[in-house]
């Protein structure tokens, strides 16, 4: 059998020990502690345009303090983004309220702006003003922020923005992650940075970042006993994690510049190929991290045949996202766009993109291509 490739693996930068020897040796094993306080201060300092950061134990307890601190309750709905992973859509459920779903547009993936005020306007006539709005930032993608932030602002609806998958993006020189009231990071395993499993709550204001905190930390008021005033939460990172965080940060620029230099191999190689679409910037007003690679292929079958001939070379690759509207458990919410969203993952799959890529395996890959593609011309 072959060495696996994998769609994104975790890269480390190598001084990532260097962070966690200190915790160690200072005995700061404890949840919080100086890593916490570097790695949010790195985010920050990262991000700019005066935002405040609350490292979370994973990017879906960030968007579920995010509902929170907007209010949402239950019997409330929220617009989202359908095509996302489900981690997006379940904190809205826990709440008790309602996702209402919004289709792709085909220039970046992402929610549609004219789905989107359709749908406002049609649930203010239902009655039923929604309480936030969330896009997300596909694969790396920037949204059409400045569309969906005036929409946003015309019906004073809050964005929190989903933009678990887009650290190292930017959109019209506007770092993702910094446009909504809040935002939500992700650094799971297999994310542009990874702190193993962690999050965080992105804000524009200090009190709201001590509010996020307060609630991630069980919600303990001031007191020299245990008292709580208010259901809490135990979503904070921990100073381990954050340690390798602190090293990832140290790296993050260079893993999105190898990150983009695979899409742009993959970009030439499809250059000469019909029929085959690979998700790009639509602009210059777009910057992806290219988190993840992907393609759109002529039909389903193709879609489905290439996917089984990179897994018989032990290659990982994955269909897009299976829309929110379409998931079982979702299918019975309201839904606004046409088909864009659904036709996106009935013929797209998502390629291995990976920082820590080799050239031996890019080699690999380029030849199932190869073989699949220039073969069957």
């Amino acid at each position: 059998m072959k060495e696996k490739i994998w769609l994104s693996s975790p890269h480390m930068g190598g001084t990532e020990q260097k962070y966690i020897q200190e915790a160690f040796e200072t005995n700061w094993v404890a949840p919080l502690g100086p890593n916490v306080n570097g790695f949010e201060f790195d985010l920050e300092n990262y991000l700019s345009n005066q935002v405040h950061v609350a490292a979370l134990s994973s990017g879906t307890a960030a968007l579920h303090l995010g509902l929170i601190l907007l209010g949402v309750q239950q019997g409330d709905e929220v617009i989202c983004q359908s095509m996302t992973f489900s981690a997006t859509v379940n904190p809205i459920v826990y709440l008790g309220a309602t996702p209402i779903f919004i289709d792709s547009e085909l220039d970046t993936w992402n929610m549609c702006p004219i789905a989107l005020e359709e749908a406002i306007q049609d649930r203010i006539a239902k009655g039923k003003k929604p309480k936030a709005i969330i896009p997300v930032h596909l694969y790396g993608m920037p949204a059409k922020m400045d569309e969906i932030i005036a929409i946003a602002n015309r019906y004073e609806i809050p964005v929190l923005e989903d933009s678990a998958e887009a650290l190292g993006s930017v959109y019209k020189g506007q770092k993702c992650g910094t446009f909504g009231s809040l935002a939500a990071l992700s650094f799971n395993g297999n994310k542009i940075i990874t702190t193993s499993g962690g999050g965080a709550l992105v804000t524009k204001s200090e009190v709201i970042k001590e509010k996020a905190i307060f609630f991630a930390t069980q919600a303990r008021d001031a007191a020299p006993h245990y008292q709580h005033s208010e259901i809490g939460y135990n979503y904070r990172l921990s100073n381990i994690a954050a340690g390798i965080g602190r090293g990832q940060m140290e790296v993050l620029e260079q893993h999105v510049d190898l990150r983009r230099k695979w899409n742009q191999r993959y970009l030439d190689f499809f250059a000469t190929i019909p029929n085959v679409t690979v998700l790009k910037e639509p602009s210059n007003d777009f910057y992806s991290n290219h988190w993840l690679t992907a393609i759109v292929l002529a039909s389903f079958e193709q879609r489905e045949a290439l996917r089984f001939e990179f897994e018989s070379q032990n290659i990982e690759t994955r269909p897009l996202w299976k829309p929110m509207h379409l998931q079982p458990v979702f299918e019975m919410y309201p839904f606004y766009g046409t088909s864009v969203a659904a036709s996106l993952f009935e013929n797209g799959l998502c390629l291995p993109s990976g920082s820590n890529l080799t050239e031996n395996q890019w080699e690999r890959i380029v030849l199932v291509l190869e073989v699949f593609f220039k073969n069957k011309k």
